[in-house]
């Protein structure tokens, strides 16, 4: 055992610039490796679980380092390549190593002096297997619901609990108390099959015959049999509710034939890897079109490290990709596929699964800590599980998939990689997902494609300019056509009273009409609620959170009034509480607006809404997107989760509301976003058999973005963008930092904001506008102003973010302002 005096400089999950040194015991000197966990105290008592970044002989100048109070792991959980791509994220991104800590590391493997434990619902009882002190802390469970850390160690009688606590969780006698709110719940589909004393023919052939009087009987077990290929070798597995569409029969039929003994219904979990049926994939071989891409893009990897794949709606990107990544995994590499939502990953997921089966994980925040912590596991191959499963060679997931312990990462996939959606705002870091996999790409060595049939205008820029290789697919597969888009005037529809509250009687005839093809609609709306606000029509009253300085929404469904950023509601009024009229009206309108609508005139359709209020739970999206795609769903209303690359075949209608709100919106991607959104929900129409129809509804006809997306002119779009950003200095060609200033008095940030303004334009000189109140000026009860700095591509980052480092020192060190809030933002969107 080694005598040498060992230090380690750890990241702490704090908001702090430095790292922080303690020091090792002896005993532990040839366990301690750099990536393992261990437990500290920091400050007077608060126990955390830190990362050991370095080890080292240097004991710390400017304090007495104190001793790490345990270690968590035999061997690390997070690798060198990982701390260093978290140092990176740290200092493009200008936040702290400790902010990255947090949003990296699944919570389930961080422990602190804060943490509640309680037994684990599946834990039988059984003590036999336990320690002395692991039966003290069931027994003190069994008479309390939960334990806070501090208490075990009270009750213990020990200063630090954290390996007895992390081997328990791993027995599953106790759990973490958070992870009762995000518990695990599997989705169970009510099957059918034969019981057991029917599998005889014998016996199944004398039911038949018993069956003369009973026809809806015979009929529903003649069409069982047929579907399930009873009397062949590959049986099919027969859903309950599939079974009684297809003979159109009542579950009382079914019951009927449960009380004879002849078939039995039994529930098939639908675990997180596992979907439903529904979405029929099928292998078929690769265009023409399609295998000169496919050519094009590996020859660009030769000499170029990332590819942008620019390809219309419906061209077959997602076959190219996986052709790519049946290669890289043959190369014995990992891959990383990122997706902007979670929507999206139970389609791909399907995809994948077919051709490469259990080598795919899922990684997102929706997973709960067990899950998250599992998937980390299988990528890392550190698991201590006796039943240990194969590594996943490929995880599919949303922007925090970046963080992931990657060992040999080949290939970067990054779809719809213009959405705004891999952006993190809030808390930091705040990264871009899309960029952060580049650099990932980078420092593996591996090869990143980015794939959108709107490209980011950045992205298209680095493209055209020779930075990222360009490959493009102009044509759908199999030479279906680009749907036929109407555009309808919204002021002529008025005018000829031919508009229903907020659909044309145009766009309602042509939803009638999709319907008696037995196809599909989606309707595109881009705001959630029944109403934007309520306003009093004597006097004008509009009712306002009181947190924030913002209307609130009406929401008919919850029969209140919420508002979107702080989340406070309050009870719709019935009058107005500044003249006490009753004539209080909502105004405007959302998804639930439209739902509500389309139900009043298509009784007979079933409507369904995707939106933020409808996709809360777990599985909804899953849930929503199976229905869909069984055609158990009609017309589906949403807001932009829509337009994210869903992949439906029956769709024959896409309407767009009301095309004016995005137009309208005050920000410079305003117009490269709304041709987005509008070509990406027009793209969902007419995909797999024939052309499909798109109705834009709009005040504005003539705008020169919605005459680009009737007539799918990305590039007209792309130009006329660049010309205005090069005039009014925003990238491609400038590259911005925002700087967020808060309190919740305006006479501490006003002051503020000037002097920090000020000390910026000082360094930066023209570079720096502001300081400005945003759109909404306060948000739960902060006060916010902006100041936004643009440089030139030409100008050194390091060298400007470094500058701004010493003004936010500077500024930090004022006593006046030391309770304003600052955030950074490097590359808002």
């Amino acid at each position: 055992m080694s005598r040498t005096t060992l230090f380690v400089d750890v990241i702490v999950p704090l908001a702090l610039p430095n790292l922080y040194t303690y020091r090792v015991p002896y005993d532990w000197n040839d366990m301690i490796k750099v990536g393992q966990r261990a437990v500290v105290q920091f400050g007077k008592s608060k126990l955390y679980t830190a990362i050991i970044r370095r080890v080292h002989e240097a004991a710390p100048k400017d304090y007495q380092a104190k001793y790490l109070n345990s270690l968590l792991d035999e061997q690390p959980v997070v690798n060198e390549t990982q701390l260093k791509f978290w140092e990176w994220i740290s200092q493009y991104y200008m936040c702290n190593i400790g902010d990255v800590l947090n949003a990296a590391l699944p919570s389930a493997l961080k422990l602190s002096s804060e943490t509640i434990i309680s037994l684990h619902p599946e834990f039988n009882g059984e003590i036999s297997d336990l320690t002395e002190d692991e039966t003290k802390i069931v027994d003190k469970l069994a008479t309390e619901e939960s334990l806070k850390v501090s208490d075990v160690e009270k009750l213990l009688d020990k200063k630090t609990v954290y390996h007895i606590i992390r081997d328990m969780i791993h027995k599953r006698v106790i759990f973490k108390h958070e992870e009762i709110k995000e518990k695990y719940r599997p989705k169970y589909v009510p099957y059918v099959r034969l019981t057991g004393e029917m599998e005889d023919e014998a016996r199944l052939k004398e039911a038949f015959d018993g069956m003369e009087k009973a026809p809806k009987q015979l009929e529903l077990l003649m069409a069982f049999v047929h579907l399930s290929n009873q009397f062949e070798k590959t049986r099919k597995e027969i859903r309950k509710k599939a079974l009684l569409e297809h003979v159109n029969a009542s579950p009382a039929v079914l019951g009927a034939l449960q009380k004879k003994g002849i078939l039995e219904v039994y529930e098939k979990e639908i675990g997180r890897l596992s979907f439903p049926e529904g979405s029929s994939i099928r292998e078929f071989e690769l265009s023409e079109e399609q295998n000169k891409a496919m050519g094009e893009v590996k020859t660009h990897f030769e000499d170029k490290n990332v590819v942008l794949l620019h390809g219309v709606t419906s061209s077959g990107k997602t076959e190219i990709y996986i052709r790519l990544i049946e290669e890289t995994l043959a190369k014995g590499k990992q891959v990383l596929y990122l997706l902007p939502e979670i929507a999206l990953t139970t389609q791909i997921i399907n995809r994948l699964q077919k051709s490469f089966g259990d080598k795919v994980g899922i990684y997102h925040s929706r997973l709960n800590d067990n899950e998250r912590v599992e998937v980390w596991n299988r990528v890392l191959d550190n698991s201590t599980s006796q039943d240990k499963q194969e590594p996943y060679q490929i995880i599919l997931g949303a922007r925090s998939a970046v963080f992931i312990p990657f060992e040999n990462l080949g290939l970067v996939i990054v779809d719809e990689e213009h959405e705004n959606s891999f952006k993190q705002y809030d808390p930091a870091p705040r990264y871009n997902g899309r960029d952060a996999a580049i650099y990932l790409a980078q420092m593996h060595g591996a090869k990143a494609l980015l794939g959108s049939a709107t490209p980011a205008i950045e992205s298209y820029y680095n493209a055209e300019s020779g930075k990222y290789g360009l490959v493009e697919l102009t044509a759908r597969y199999r030479g279906i056509q680009m749907p036929e888009v109407v555009i309808l005037d919204l002021k002529e529809a008025r005018k000829r009273k031919r508009l229903k509250n907020h659909l044309s009687t145009f766009l309602i005839e042509e939803i009638e009409k999709t319907l008696g093809e037995r196809e599909q609609v989606i309707l595109f709306q881009n705001r959630r609620g029944y109403s934007p606000y309520l306003q009093c029509n004597t006097c004008a009253w509009v009712p306002q959170c009181k947190n924030c300085d913002i209307s609130l929404t009406y929401h008919k469904d919850f029969n209140d009034l919420r508002c979107h950023y702080c989340g406070y509601t309050m009870n719709v009024p019935h009058s107005c509480v500044a003249c006490g009229s009753h004539d209080v009206r909502s105004r405007g309108f959302g998804t639930e607006q439209i739902e509500e609508e389309l139900e009043l005139y298509f009784p007979l359709a079933k409507v369904a809404r995707m939106d933020l209020d409808t996709t809360r739970g777990k599985h909804a999206y899953q849930q929503i997107i199976s229905d869909f795609e069984d055609q158990e769903i009609d017309i589906l209303v949403g807001t932009q989760m829509v337009t994210k690359g869903l992949d439906f075949d029956h769709v024959g209608l896409v309407g767009i509301v009301s095309a004016d709100q995005m137009l309208n919106y005050p920000d410079f991607r305003a117009f490269e976003r709304s041709y987005q959104l509008m070509a990406q929900v027009a793209g969902r129409a007419g995909r797999k058999k024939k052309q499909g129809k798109v109705v834009i509804q709009t005040s504005h006809p003539d705008h020169f973005i919605i005459e680009a997306v009737s007539l799918n002119r990305y590039k007209e779009m792309y130009q006329h963008e660049l010309y205005q950003r090069s005039n009014f200095h925003y990238p491609p060609y400038y590259r911005l930092i925002s700087i967020t200033l808060k309190h919740k008095s305006l006479d501490v940030l006003n002051p503020a904001a000037k002097d920090f303004a000020d000390a910026c334009k000082k360094k930066f000189g023209a570079r720096v506008l502001g300081p400005e109140f945003p759109l909404i000026a306060r948000i739960r009860n902060f006060y916010h102003k902006d100041v936004l700095i643009k440089l030139e591509k030409e100008a050194s980052p390091k060298v400007a973010k470094d500058m701004l480092h010493e003004i936010l020192d500077e500024f930090n060190r004022n006593s006046k302002f030391r309770q304003v809030i600052v955030h950074v933002d490097v590359d808002p969107m």
